[in-house]
């Protein structure tokens, strides 16, 4: 542990013992667990939009936990948009999804909209990502910043998962793929796509499990074969987020040797991404749940052992 790490333990950590009505002393917690409880509590809709929240003292009373630890962790759900007037004086209050920042609910490019939420979602304790992709290149470096943050200690969380579903190397992708090309030009924009799929993969791989050695976090990177070319895109935040886009085709060129190719693919970095949260109202709530259910489908019956190799 650094000494900056231990600095900061010291800090959250309670100085006596907390109050309860049992007159035992509570199991003290960080400012990130007091934090996933209370968004656990918003999401089912234990707290509900426009209520106002405990006091910071009696949230500190009952999480058992010092009042800058409390203030820590509604900062942090300020900054998810799920808390308003959060301040030292008054209690701040659940907000509504109307109220929330344009820019969280606004549908935005992949590449703009996926870097905070992914951030957002590393500040629980207990970090879930699914991801349904062409390539998982928005993903790898959507995923950059928190991986920074917890380098730096400024995250810890206790464990990350990550699956991801991507195509299949053995199918004809729908794609990128050549307009009327065959044999020559067609292999060479499927060994292009493949090649980038192996290796943006293998970059996620390798930088989630470095977490393992340098931060003793448990994590857990598993990648999947779909038997088809993905329509879209599809992201599966904390079980509580869902995060769509299409993939728009357009024309482009490339030089191909001595030739000139034009080839149908699709710029997934700049695919429009449609944010839906569960607990947002009912239709929010369902798509976020049939997601994860059609996710699950695809994983557990026609997806594959993916190979990140060029073999």
């Amino acid at each position: 542990m650094s000494t900056d790490q231990a600095s900061v333990d010291e800090r959250e950590r309670p100085t006596g013992p907390s109050p309860s009505s049992a007159g035992e002393r509570r199991a003290h917690r960080s400012h990130r667990e007091v934090a996933d409880e209370l968004r656990a509590r918003i999401r089912s809709g234990t707290l509900r939009p426009g209520q106002r929240m405990p006091t910071q003292a009696e949230l500190a009373s009952e999480f058992g936990v010092e009042r800058g630890a409390v203030r820590r962790a509604l900062r942090i759900l300020q900054g998810e948009h799920l808390l308003a007037n959060v301040s030292k004086g008054s209690p701040a209050t659940v907000a509504a999804p109307a109220a929330a920042s344009p820019d969280a609910v606004r549908p935005q490019p992949t590449m703009v909209g996926l870097a905070p939420r992914i951030a957002a979602a590393f500040q629980a304790r207990h970090v879930e990502i699914d991801a349904l992709c062409l390539t998982s290149i928005s993903l790898t470096m959507a995923i950059g910043e928190p991986l920074r943050q917890i380098h730096a200690g400024r995250l810890k969380p206790a464990k990350v998962a990550v699956r991801v579903l991507l195509p299949s190397r053995d199918i004809a992708l729908a794609f990128p793929a050549a307009v009327g090309g065959r044999g020559d030009e067609g292999a060479y924009v499927h060994r292009c796509w493949l090649d980038q799929r192996n290796a943006q993969g293998q970059v996620l791989r390798h930088n989630l499990l470095t977490l393992r050695g340098t931060h003793g976090i448990d994590v857990s990177v598993e990648f999947r074969a779909l038997p088809f070319t993905p329509p879209v895109k599809l992201y599966l935040l904390n079980g509580s987020e869902a995060l769509f886009a299409y993939y728009t085709l357009a024309k482009r060129g490339e030089e191909f040797g001595q030739e000139h190719l034009e080839l149908w693919d699709a710029q997934g970095t700049q695919s429009t991404l449609f944010p839906f949260h569960q607990g947002d109202g009912p239709r929010d709530t369902a798509f976020v749940e049939q997601s994860h259910l059609w996710f699950d489908a695809l994983w557990t019956t026609i997806s594959e052992d993916l190979r990140l190799n060029g073999s």
